[in-house]
C-alpha cells in the first residue's frame, strides 16, 4: 500500500466524516427539532424510551448526539435520570442503522439491474437532486432535504473512497497477520475503544471496518471484539458534553458508559462461553466478514446487549448514584444553585422550540415563587414574624437570579434563527420576566412596611383595616388570574385583568382620599398614615405590573407591544364590555362605609 494509497484513504475518511455531519445537521433541521419534543414528552416508561431512543438516533444518525440531548434535559431538571437511562439505551441500538446505510456500497460493480442501487449510481443521483433542491428551492424544507442528500452522497463516497484505498491490502499478508493479532477478545476491544474515542463517532468507526472488510482479512473474530469497542469508545464525546453539566447530568452521561461498558462484558461471556462449548464455525481465523455481516453483528450486539441489561435500570442507576455521590450541602444553596444551572442549559439555543419551553418552565418556577412570596407579605401586615420575613427576603433574592439568569438566556435565543411567531414568543417573555420580578419586589416592600407596624406597634382605625382587607382580595384575584391567564396562555383571563386593575385603581384613589379625611378629623396619626400610603403605593404598583405582564399577552397575537395604545382603546368609553367588567368588579370589592 503506497503513499497514493494512504492520502486515498485519508481524504475518504475526511469525506466519510464530513458527509455523515451534513446528513445529521440537514435531518436535525427537518426532524430534529420535533424529535427533541417528542422524546422529552413521550419518554414514560422504559420501553417508551428504548423505542424513542432508537427512533430518534436512526433518523439524527448519531447515539452521541442524543446522548448529549439527554444529558441537557437531565442537566435541566426535565426528565429525571431514570426516565434517561432507557433513551440511553435505544441510542445504542438507533446507532447501528448507519451499518445498514453503509451496505450499499457493496453492491458496486454488481450486473444487471443491481447495478443501478451501486453506490456510483445512488451517489450521483441522490446528488443531483440534492444539489438542485439546495440550491434553486425557495422552500427551506426542500433546501434542508438537499442538504441530506448531498450529506448522504458525501458520506457514500467517502465510503467508496476508503474500500478503494484499502483495496490493494487484499494480496498484503503483513496486513492480514496484523489483523489476526486483534482476534485476541480483549485486545480487540482496546482497539475499537482507541478508533471511536479518536474519530468520536460510532458510526464513523463501523463505517471503516466495513471498508475493510472488502480486504477478505477481517474475521469474524477480528470484527465482533472491535465492534463491543467501539461502543465503549463512542462514550467520550457523550462524557465530553456533561462537562459543566449539574450532578444529575453526570450521572446520565456516566450511564452511557456503564451500559456499553456492562454491554461488553455480558456479551462477551455469554458469546465466547457458548463459543467454548459450541465451537461457531464462523469464529475460525480464516472466515473472512463482509459489510451486511458486520452490520448484523453490530445490530444483534446491542439488541442482545439492551435486553439484558433493561431489567437492571433501577440497579445501573444506583450505581452512578454511588459513584457520583450527593454533595451535602445547604437546603437554600442547593435551591440557588438548582435555579442557576436550570435556566443556564445551552444545549437546547439550538432547538428555539426547546429553549422557549424551557424559558416558559422556569418563567411559571419564577411566577410560582412570587406568588407565594407576595401572599406571605400580605400575611405579615397583621401577623408579623420573623421567619416568614426572613422567607420573604430570601425568596426575593431567588427571584432576582431567576431575572437574571433568564434575561441572559432569552438574549442568547434572540441570537439564533427564530421564526416570526418564536420572535414574538421571545419578547413577551423578556417582557413579562421583568414584571414577574417587580411584583416579588413589592413583596419586599411590603415586608418593610410590615415591620415597621409591628415594631412601633402602629394600629390602623377599623375602617383603614376594612380597605386593606378588600385590596388585599382584589389583588390576590388579579394576580393569581394573571399568572394562570399566562401559564396557559388564556386569552379569555387575560382580557379580565385589565377592569380589575382599573377598579384597582379606583380602590387605591379611594382609600387615599379615605385616608386624608381620617387625618383632618384625627383618626389616626401622620406615622398610621406613612405606612397605610406606602402599602396602598405597593397595591398600586403590584396591579399595574398584572397589567402589563396580561396585555403583552394579548397583544402577542396582533404582532404588537405598544401597551399604551391598546390601554387607550381598551378604557375608551365606548369600549362597552371593558367597561362592564368595571362595574362588575367595583360590585364585589367595596369599601364598606
Amino acid at each position: 500500500m503506497g503513499i497514493a494509497n494512504l492520502l486515498a484513504l485519508a481524504g475518504g475518511i475526511a469525506l466519510f466524516l464530513f458527509g455523515m455531519q451534513l446528513m445529521g445537521d440537514g435531518l436535525k433541521k427537518v426532524a430534529g427539532n420535533k424529535l427533541e419534543m417528542v422524546l422529552w414528552k413521550l419518554s414514560g416508561t422504559p420501553i417508551k424510551g428504548i423505542l424513542l431512543g432508537t427512533v430518534v438516533t436512526a433518523v439524527i444518525q448519531s447515539s452521541s448526539a442524543t446522548s448529549a440531548m439527554v444529558v441537557g434535559f437531565v442537566n435541566s431538571g426535565m426528565m429525571t435520570v431514570t426516565q434517561s437511562i432507557s433513551i440511553v439505551m435505544g441510542a445504542n441500538i438507533g446507532t447501528s442503522v448507519t451499518g445498514w446505510l453503509l451496505c450499499l456500497s457493496t453492491l458496486e460493480g454488481q450486473n444487471g439491474w443491481l447495478s443501478l442501487l451501486s453506490t456510483s449510481t445512488i451517489s450521483s443521483l441522490v446528488a443531483f437532486v440534492g444539489i438542485i433542491w439546495l440550491m434553486f428551492s425557495k422552500k427551506e424544507t426542500k433546501r434542508n432535504l438537499g442538504g441530506i442528500m448531498l450529506g448522504f452522497s458525501v458520506l457514500m463516497y467517502g465510503m467508496s473512497a476508503m474500500s478503494g484505498a484499502v483495496s490493494p491490502l487484499k494480496e498484503n499478508e503483513g496486513f492480514r497477520n496484523l489483523l489476526t493479532m486483534f482476534d485476541n477478545p480483549l485486545l480487540g476491544i482496546l482497539v475499537g475503544i482507541v478508533i471511536t474515542a479518536m474519530l468520536q463517532s460510532n458510526s464513523a468507526s463501523v463505517g471503516i471496518l466495513q471498508a475493510l472488510s472488502v480486504t477478505g482479512a477481517v474475521s469474524y473474530s477480528v470484527a465482533f471484539p472491535m465492534i463491543m469497542g467501539m461502543g465503549i469508545g463512542a462514550s467520550i464525546p457523550v462524557l465530553l458534553s456533561a462537562v459543566g453539566a449539574n450532578r444529575d447530568g453526570k450521572r446520565t452521561s456516566m450511564i452511557y458508559l456503564l451500559i456499553n461498558i456492562f454491554g461488553t462484558v455480558v456479551c462477551t461471556v455469554l458469546f465466547y462461553g457458548a463459543n467454548l462449548l459450541f465451537h461457531f464455525p464462523f469464529m475460525e481465523t480464516t472466515t473472512p466478514v463482509n459489510a451486511v455481516s458486520i452490520a448484523v453483528m453490530n445490530t444483534l450486539y446491542r439488541i442482545v446487549a439492551i435486553i439484558v441489561l433493561t431489567p437492571f435500570i433501577k440497579y445501573l442507576e444506583r450505581l452512578t448514584n454511588l459513584i457520583l455521590k450527593d454533595k451535602q450541602e445547604d437546603e437554600a444553596d442547593n435551591e440557588s444553585k438548582k435555579i442557576k444551572v436550570e435556566q443556564l442549559e445551552e444545549r437546547f439555543l439550538d432547538n428555539p422550540v426547546l429553549a422557549l419551553t424551557h424559558c416558559k418552565e422556569s418563567i411559571m418556577s419564577m411566577a410560582t415563587i412570587t406568588e407565594r412570596n407576595l401572599f406571605r407579605a400580605f400575611d405579615l401586615i397583621t401577623h408579623y414574624n420573623e421567619n416568614n420575613a426572613r422567607k420573604v427576603i430570601n425568596a426575593e433574592d431567588i427571584v432576582d437570579q431567576y431575572e437574571d439568569v433568564l434575561g441572559s438566556y432569552l438574549i442568547k435565543i434572540t441570537g439564533h434563527t427564530l421564526n416570526h411567531e418564536q420572535s414574538m414568543e421571545t419578547s413577551l417573555y423578556l417582557h413579562s420576566v421583568t414584571d414577574f420580578e417587580r411584583v416579588s419586589d413589592h413583596s419586599v416592600n411590603i415586608q418593610k412596611a410590615a415591620l415597621e407596624i409591628s415594631e412601633k406597634e402602629i394600629k390602623f382605625s377599623e375602617e383603614a383595616v376594612g380597605e386593606l382587607q378588600v385590596l388585599e382580595a382584589a389583588l390576590r384575584r388579579i394576580v393569581t388570574m394573571t399568572f394562570e391567564a399566562f401559564e396557559k396562555k388564556d386569552l379569555e383571563i387575560a382580557s379580565h385583568v385589565e377592569p380589575l386593575e382599573e377598579c384597582i385603581d379606583m380602590l387605591c384613589e379611594t382609600a387615599k382620599m379615605n385616608h386624608v379625611a381620617r387625618l383632618q378629623a384625627q383618626m389616626c396619626t401622620l406615622q398610621q398614615g406613612f405606612v397605610f400610603n406606602d402599602i396602598i403605593g405597593d397595591f398600586e404598583r403590584i396591579a399595574d405590573h398584572c397589567s402589563n405582564i396580561a396585555v403583552a399577552l394579548l397583544e402577542l397575537p396582533l404582532n404588537a407591544f405598544d401597551t399604551h395604545a391598546y390601554l387607550h382603546n381598551m378604557r375608551s368609553r365606548s369600549n362597552v364590555e371593558f367597561q362592564q367588567m368595571v362595574k362588575e368588579y367595583r360590585k364585589e370589592f367595596v369599601f364598606m362605609s
